[in-house]
């Protein structure tokens, strides 16, 4: 099946939201992180996000349909931060992930180095990272006592 990007625009603020409310539900169930978790989050502040400087929000499709997104910023030149990374829990373990970043690669091909922080206790998305070429950077941070983020790198040089 095919997967494509489709660049967000402001009014696409309510279907991501709902869709990211989707699938980090389990994470906030599982982590209790409510000023963190992207579930928590507004439509309002979806907006602003798609809205900010230096930054395209891209919809994720599997077979025509809605199955994620994913936002891209600009930190510095030829540095970028992948955040709000998800793919809805009804299409994941099937490789989309792989293919979005391989797609993205190609759309930032100015890139040297990128950046992402995942949940350590997350394994999965550990291990996708790194099968994916993300290097852990040491740096993590103590959101609770359940939940630390994990920052990563890959370096295209």
């Amino acid at each position: 099946m095919e997967v494509t990007l489709s660049t967000a625009v402001v009014e696409d603020a309510p279907a991501i939201h709902e869709m990211q409310t989707r699938a980090f539900m389990p994470l906030l169930e599982k982590y209790q992180d409510h000023e963190t978790n992207p579930a928590n989050e507004t439509v309002e502040r979806v907006a602003e996000r798609i809205n900010q400087a230096s930054v395209d929000y891209y919809i994720i499709r599997y077979a025509g349909v809605a199955a994620g997104s994913i936002r891209v910023k600009k930190t510095d030149e030829q540095k970028y931060w992948l955040g709000q990374i998800f793919i809805l829990p009804e299409y994941q373990g099937q490789g989309i992930a792989q293919q979005v970043f391989a797609q993205i690669e190609k759309i930032y091909a100015d890139a040297t180095v990128w950046g992402l922080a995942t949940i350590m206790q997350e394994e999965r998305n550990c291990y996708l990272y790194e099968k994916l070429g993300y290097r852990r950077t040491g740096e993590t941070k103590e959101i609770n006592d359940k939940l630390t983020l994990c920052f990563y790198e890959k370096k295209l040089i």
